[in-house]
């Protein structure tokens, strides 16, 4: 396993967005972009999970401490998710990342569990950056399967408070961006960059113009518009329908791709998260339903609580209406691609 930043040809070309609603209601929302089927399947996972890092002999090992609901990527890999706190996690397309060279003296953990290890491990974003600022870990990357580039991720959390934060590795370096206000989030360039060219279009304002293409930058300028112009509902429902219309304002109509971008991608799917309700709805862009799965009803015991599974199917064209909860079958989990 190397280390490292690839150039590729596709690359995953996500957003994500944090909602601040009525009655303390906070929602996040994502869109997964990439060039073809990404493998995913809907998990829960219960506490008490044994894991390991999957980065060689010295890989960091810890035991769930909470419950959660993910969605996998090949089913390899946990791209995004939200546990039983209410903790989100959100993993993006980043190309000018850049991880530390990976000597195997400090505990590895491979960039497939990056995120689970955030949902298993904390249940606030203010828990998380205290953590991870003391670097308890060296970040490993590989290979896309199927694919000769490098995995090239940043990660975005938010909690049920409405806290946000991104985590970035750039230059080899750990950066940590830790604010409420750090609402959007998407792909190139680096965070710092995205922060300053949103300021250039909040001095144009939303109503008089903003960009329509489907660059990452243009795409964060939209969202981070509509997300504060949306009405603030005091209807949950109509809360989450506003959410779906903004993620499905950035997302990237199915069937484009642009060659020499590579952070365009066709959208696959979209997530919503409640993190109030504990709802983590799903959406794929092949099937004409919308499915949700209700947290508080499942059994995250250490004692009595199964690792299950929700198969999708090729491309997510599995149909699925409503509370999905019943649609699981127990599954043995995944193992995280490492070395």
């Amino acid at each position: 396993m190397s280390a490292g930043v690839m150039v590729s040809s596709a690359a995953y070309a996500c957003t994500r967005f944090v909602y601040h609603g009525a009655n303390d209601e906070v929602i996040t929302a994502r869109s997964m972009d990439w060039k073809t089927d990404v493998g995913t399947n809907i998990w829960v996972f219960p506490r008490g999970l044994r894991r390991s890092g999957e980065a060689g002999p010295n890989s960091i090992q810890w035991t769930s401490k909470y419950g959660s609901v993910i969605a996998s990527g090949y089913d390899i890999s946990t791209t995004d998710g939200m546990n039983e706190a209410g903790l989100v996690a959100n993993v993006l397309w980043l190309v000018e990342s850049s991880y530390p060279k990976y000597d195997g003296r400090m505990p590895g953990l491979s960039i497939a569990a990056w995120a689970q290890y955030v949902l298993d491990n904390f249940a606030t974003v203010d828990e998380a950056v205290d953590a991870l600022a003391k670097e308890p870990y060296t970040i490993v990357t590989d290979n896309v399967p199927g694919d000769n580039k490098l995995a090239t991720l940043h990660l975005s959390l938010s909690d049920a408070g409405g806290d946000s934060a991104i985590i970035e590795y750039i230059d080899g370096k750990q950066v940590i961006h830790h604010s409420r206000d750090y609402q959007v989030m998407t792909n190139s360039p680096t965070y710092e960059k995205q922060l300053a060219l949103n300021e250039y279009w909040k001095e144009i304002g939303g109503t008089v113009m903003l960009p329509g293409t489907n660059r990452a930058s243009d795409r964060f300028a939209r969202a981070a518009f509509y997300v504060n112009a949306i009405p603030k509902s005091e209807d949950p429902v109509e809360a989450i329908a506003s959410a779906f219309s903004v993620i499905r304002n950035v997302s990237v109509p199915f069937g484009i791709s642009t060659p020499d971008q590579p952070n365009i991608s066709s959208t696959r799917w979209r997530t919503v998260a409640d993190q109030k309700s504990k709802l983590y709805f799903f959406e794929s862009v092949l099937t004409p339903n919308i499915f949700w799965v209700d947290l508080t009803k499942l059994n995250f015991s250490e004692e009595t609580g199964k690792v299950m599974k929700l198969d999708l199917g090729p491309n997510q064209t599995h149909i699925y209406a409503g509370v999905a909860n019943g649609q699981f079958k127990e599954t043995e989990p995944f193992k995280f691609l490492g070395l």
